[in-house]
C-alpha cells in the first residue's frame, strides 16, 4: 500500500523538524519535504505532488490563509492547518476551514517537542483522513447568503420536537450549510462537533452571525428552545435532560467516548432517552464512527434519522458507519438535509 506523501509548510525550522520526526514514525506516512514559506511551498508542490499539506497560519512573505485560498482555487489539495489557541488563532482557523482546509491541530503553548508528542496520534489520524478527503475548488469568499428552504415555515410544529446534529471532519462547514437555510421558528437544535475548547465558542458566535436562528455555545442548564441551537463546548459532553415539559442541557467532563469529548454518541443517546420519537437525528461528515450507534438508538426510540451521503461528505466515516448499522432512515446530499428535516417536522 502506497504511503501518504506529506509536505510541511512552516516558517519555524524547529516545527518542521518536529513534524517530520513525528510523522515519519508512522509506517503509512512519508514526509517528502518541507518549506519555510508559501513561495518555496508552491514550487515544491509542483515538483513533489504531495497527498497532504500541513500549513502554518502565520508566515513571512504570504500568510497561510492567502496561500490556502490560492491553492484551493488552482490546485485543491488536502490541508491540515497548524493553529494557535488564541482568539485570533481560532478566528483564522475557522476561516481556513471555510476556504477548504480539511482539519487543524493546535500548536502547544509551551514546550514544542513535548506538546507535539501529545498530539502526534491525533495529527497522524487527521492526515490519514485528509488523504481520503473529498477536496473541491472553493470560491474566493464565503458570502453567508444561503437561500432559505422553500417550505411553509408556518406549518412547523415546534412542540417537544428536538433536532440533534453530530459531525466531525468537514463538519464546521456542513453544519453551517444546514443551519443557514433554516427558518427562525425551527425546533430546538443540539449540535456536537468535534472541536477543541475555545474553538467551539468562536464557531458558535460565527454561526449566530450567519443564521436566522440563534446559535450559542451551550452552558450547563441552558433551556432548549425553538429557534435556538446549542453547541457542545470543546472538551465537554452535552446531554439532553427533561423536567416535566421543559428540556434543558447538562454539560459534563465524564470520560471521553470513542476517544472524543464532546461525543456525538453521548448526545444522541440522551436525545433517544428523553425525546424518543419526538426527535430528528442527523449525522454529517466526519472521521471515525462516533455517533453511529447513538443514531441507531435514536431510530430504535422512534426518531427520524438522516445520514449525509458519500458524494457530499469531506470524509465519509461517521455517516458510513451509521448507514452500515442500519441507523439511517434516509441518506441525503448535504444540500437536501435541511429540507428533509423540515419536511419531517411539518408532518410530525
Amino acid at each position: 500500500m502506497a504511503k501518504i506523501r506529506v509536505l510541511t509548510i512552516d516558517d519555524s525550522a524547529l516545527m518542521r523538524q518536529v513534524l517530520a520526526e513525528l510523522l515519519s514514525k508512522d509506517p503509512g506516512i512519508e514526509v517528502i519535504g518541507s518549506a519555510p514559506d508559501p513561495y518555496v511551498a508552491r514550487e515544491k508542490i509542483k515538483a513533489l505532488n504531495p497527498d497532504v499539506l500541513t500549513l502554518d497560519v502565520e508566515m513571512p512573505k504570504m500568510d497561510g490563509l492567502t496561500f490556502l485560498e490560492k491553492l484551493m482555487r488552482g490546485r485543491p489539495t488536502p490541508v491540515i492547518m497548524v493553529s494557535s489557541l488564541t482568539e485570533a488563532g481560532c478566528q483564522t482557523t475557522l476561516r481556513a476551514l471555510e476556504l477548504g482546509a480539511v482539519d487543524f491541530i493546535t500548536k502547544p503553548k509551551i514546550d514544542l517537542r513535548e506538546g507535539m508528542d501529545q498530539v502526534a496520534q491525533d495529527l497522524i489520524g487527521k492526515i490519514k483522513a485528509a488523504a481520503t478527503a473529498s477536496v473541491r475548488p472553493t470560491m474566493a469568499s464565503s458570502s453567508g447568503t444561503a437561500r432559505p428552504v422553500a417550505l411553509n415555515s408556518a406549518m412547523i410544529k415546534t412542540t417537544d420536537m428536538i433536532i440533534a446534529i453530530g459531525s466531525s471532519t468537514g463538519g464546521t462547514e456542513a453544519v453551517k450549510d444546514v443551519l443557514q437555510v433554516l427558518p427562525p421558528n425551527t425546533p430546538p437544535i443540539l449540535i456536537t462537533q468535534h472541536m477543541p475548547e475555545r474553538f467551539t465558542k468562536t464557531w458558535a458566535d460565527r454561526m449566530n452571525q450567519l443564521c436566522r436562528i440563534s446559535v450559542k455555545e451551550a452552558e450547563d442548564g441552558d433551556s432548549v428552545l425553538p429557534g435556538h441551537a446549542l453547541v457542545a463546548p470543546g472538551n465537554y459532553h452535552m446531554t439532553l435532560v427533561r423536567s416535566g415539559a421543559r428540556y434543558s442541557v447538562r454539560i459534563n467532563q465524564n470520560e471521553p467516548v470513542n476517544r472524543h469529548r464532546p461525543s456525538v454518541d453521548v448526545m444522541f443517546d440522551s436525545v433517544a432517552q428523553y425525546a424518543g420519537g419526538n426527535a430528528v437525528g442527523v449525522i454529517l461528515t466526519g472521521m471515525g464512527g462516533d455517533g453511529a450507534k447513538g443514531l441507531l438508538r435514536m431510530k430504535e426510540a422512534g426518531a427520524y434519522t438522516i445520514a449525509q451521503d458519500e458524494a457530499s461528505c469531506v470524509v465519509f466515516g461517521m455517516p458510513k458507519e451509521a448507514i452500515k448499522l442500519g441507523a439511517a432512515d434516509a441518506v441525503r446530499p448535504l444540500g437536501d438535509i435541511a429540507a428533509a428535516i423540515l419536511t419531517h417536522v411539518t408532518r410530525a
